[in-house]
């Protein structure tokens, strides 16, 4: 799963980016100012270190999430191929928005998050638009030499589309079929793809509720309580701090501004969730691991995460939810309490659920 981290300029971007997945950045701007930079960060998951630490397992693997950091959005940047490509590949967009001062990073105007993140929104609507608009003549074109009903539910579905972005409205707010996702999917919509709001705020002694509240405090809470949006805050001066402590060190650091985790604990995680994601676990004395699969996964496809031969030869998958297991202190234990089930492969894998599946390969 892959999410774009985009943003205006001067609003902690590439900080942001270097931070969460310790990549270089350095080399951007010589040989092509538009490549994005690629780096993966863990999902912390306490779920799966609690598991690990009753196992003691020779190798412990958390979740990722890879994200993308692109050079500064905007209308013009939007017209520019190798800027949409590398957008139009990721799964879900990370708008980082600045809520911070500082005089030696410049700023134009007055600094407004809720306005940034509606500049940048209506920019991914305009870009869709024109999109739309071409599909729609060549589809009239079609449709003039030979009619079918497949290319007659496309038109009627980019009409909806371009009637709903003409209202400034994004189109991952719009209802759409199944049947209608897999018509539209080959377009990869900017204004489409799940939103993570970022506000990046300023260093504060009271950085914990600085955090908590800066999200209704600029504005946010409305858009960000729209379909498929959400948000969060980060603090990326103390963040760029941490990342260069070890965990003793992080921990008592945290505890000094009233905090139990980090701002980028928070944001992986909930670049998770808005992924539409979840996580199951495997467990042995050889590794722990959490596996990522679409939410509402069945058994059987949950097995080809881990290994294309269990879904082909799939016959159960022994489960127990997580906090049981660790509660009964081993799969002994637990079968012996009559906690593990047979599940079939219809049964929907609920996060974190730990499971062993059957196979006959």
């Amino acid at each position: 799963m892959k999410c774009g981290i985009i943003g205006l300029p001067q609003v902690g971007k590439t900080s942001l980016f270097k931070i969460l997945t310790k990549a270089d950045v350095s080399n951007r701007g010589f040989a092509n100012p538009r490549e994005a930079h690629l780096g993966v960060a863990k999902v912390p998951d306490d779920r799966l270190d609690r598991l690990a630490a009753q196992y003691n397992p020779k190798k412990l693997t958390h979740a990722s999430v890879e994200y993308a950091d692109v050079a500064a959005i905007g209308q013009e940047a939007l017209k520019e191929t190798a800027f949409l490509s590398n957008l139009r590949t990721v799964d879900a967009l990370a708008h980082v928005l600045r809520a911070f001062d500082d005089p030696a990073i410049p700023h134009v105007g007055e600094i407004n998050p809720l306005r940034d993140a509606k500049t940048v929104d209506f920019d991914l609507i305009v870009s869709d638009l024109g999109q739309v608009e071409k599909r729609l003549e060549r589809l009239e074109k079609d449709l003039k030499k030979m009619k079918s009903p497949e290319l007659e539910r496309e038109f009627e579905l980019i009409q909806r589309a371009k009637a709903h972005l003409e209202k400034e409205l994004p189109l991952r707010e719009m209802e759409i079929s199944a049947d209608d996702e897999k018509r539209i999917r080959g377009f990869m919509f900017l204004s489409q793809k799940p939103i993570l709001y970022v506000v990046n705020v300023n260093e504060s002694t009271n950085l914990g509720q600085d955090l908590e509240k800066a999200v209704a405090k600029y504005n946010l809470s409305e858009i960000a309580a729209r379909p498929n949006a959400g948000a969060t805050a980060i603090c990326g001066k103390v963040e760029a701090e941490l990342a260069d402590m070890s965990d003793e060190e992080a921990q008592e650091f945290l505890s000094s501004y009233g905090l139990t985790e980090s701002g980028l604990t928070r944001l992986i995680r909930k670049t998770y969730e808005l992924l539409g994601v979840i996580s199951f676990f495997t467990i042995g004395e050889d590794e722990c691991r959490a596996w990522t699969v679409p939410r509402n996964s069945r058994a059987q496809a949950a097995a080809g995460a881990i290994h294309s031969d269990l879904e082909k030869h799939f016959i159960r998958a022994e489960t127990i939810h997580w906090d049981k297991l660790l509660e009964s202190g081993s799969e002994a234990n637990a079968r012996a309490k009559g906690l593990l089930r047979l599940e079939g492969k219809d049964y929907i894998v609920q996060d974190g659920d730990v499971l062993h599946i059957r196979h006959s390969g």
